[in-house]
């Protein structure tokens, strides 16, 4: 939902039409202390328009939370 916000993407947009308009890379973080460890996504969009890339993580619950 935060994606579909941030960039105006339609609700019935495909999976497989937003695969086509965005590269991803996902990272397995394990930081210091205290220490975190989890998913970390970096989405940026297919047009480079200077915006920064949407980077969102999992938070200890589980659930995506944007940075």
């Amino acid at each position: 939902e935060v994606v579909r916000e941030s960039w105006g993407i339609a609700d019935d947009m495909s999976p497989d039409e937003f695969a086509s308009q965005v590269y991803a890379a996902k990272f397995n973080i394990v930081s210091g202390s205290p220490g975190y460890v989890g998913d970390l996504f970096v989405l940026q969009r297919d047009v480079l328009t200077g915006d920064a890339p949407l980077i969102l993580y999992r938070d200890r619950t589980g659930k995506l939370a944007v940075l």
